[in-house]
């Protein structure tokens, strides 16, 4: 990708329709994709920059002047999210005292909590007021075949990480479970996440699946087993993986008409998309996602990339 397609991006997006979170103003630290892991399940796709090291790729005065721009929309919370892991944005903290200057609004971080074995990532998570980490797995063999972590990342370490957040944070820590068909789901594997969530103790379990196209080839799983394995799984666990036909996500800076039009000249895949539409990845994939829904996309795999096409 070059500077200036990346100069093209903007680092916040939205609002996006959330079920968990209302109306969510995102704000995309690092670069596509940028991850501690590379998840079976991606819906942004295959990591291309697997790494632990922190960095700041985008100055914090350029992030609080976009936001200022968005905050007439009224988000119900500020989200660190995106195309990556978040944490690996070096300067979190600060991050979150300066947005609290501007602005009395929540600030929610959605990781999947690798490097909160970190003190110092803890540390700069504490003055949020969300956090949603992931566990999708209830042992190192599992781990490493959904998640496939940096080699420096084991599931012990990981866990220990997710634990010792708990201890230390005082506001809402929810947990995110995503289950795979064949993957994670058998009893035995349940029971063992079982047994990890209780350590971790969490206020709240998110239990979804795949319902957007994944970096591989994996299944979701059904409504049924879903329901299932939450009244079992943990004491307060809901289910979060939406089947339904979702609300046409707001228009605020593209219409359908813009991704479809994109698509007739030829099929793209969501990067692709994004810098020419000017918009998040994770934003254009709410449009993608509702236009697949009524039938007017698709989407084709070739080799490791996912290219949209009109039908």
């Amino acid at each position: 990708m070059s500077d200036e397609s990346v100069k093209k991006i903007e680092h916040v997006f939205g609002p996006i329709p959330s079920r968990r979170l209302g109306r969510s103003l995102g704000i995309d630290l690092v670069p596509a994709k940028t991850c501690t892991y590379d998840c079976l399940y991606c819906q942004v796709g295959r990591t291309t920059e697997k790494t632990t090291q922190r960095q700041q790729w985008v100055d914090i005065d350029k992030i609080i002047a976009e936001l200022k721009t968005k905050l007439s929309a009224k988000p119900d919370y500020i989200t660190f999210s995106g195309s990556g892991e978040p944490t690996l944005f070096k300067d979190c903290g600060e991050l979150i005292s300066r947005i609290r200057q501007v602005v009395d609004i929540p600030i929610a971080v959605i990781t999947n909590g690798s490097l909160l074995s970190d003190p110092e990532v803890r540390k700069e998570l504490l003055a949020a007021d969300l956090v949603i980490p992931s566990l999708d797995a209830g042992d190192e063999e599992t781990f490493q075949k959904i998640n496939r972590p940096v080699t420096e990342i084991t599931f012990d370490k990981m866990l220990e990480g997710l634990i010792d957040f708990r201890r230390e944070y005082k506001g809402k820590y929810w947990l995110e479970v995503l289950l795979l068909e064949g993957l994670n789901d058998s009893d035995e594997q349940i029971d063992k996440i079982a047994g990890c969530i209780e350590k971790i103790n969490p206020d709240k379990v998110q239990l979804n699946t795949v319902t957007r196209p994944p970096a591989e080839d994996v299944k979701a799983i059904g409504t049924e087993r879903l329901n299932e394995i939450a009244a079992r799984i943990y004491k307060n666990t809901e289910v979060i993986a939406d089947f339904r036909s979702i609300d046409k996500p707001s228009d605020i800076k593209i219409k359908g008409e813009d991704i479809i039009e994109t698509l007739k000249r030829r099929p793209c895949t969501a990067e692709e998309m994004a810098i020419g539409l000017r918009i998040s990845k994770i934003e254009l994939l709410k449009h993608v996602e509702y236009l697949m829904r009524e039938g007017k996309v698709e989407f084709v795999r070739q080799g490791e990339r996912i290219y949209y096409r009109v039908v």
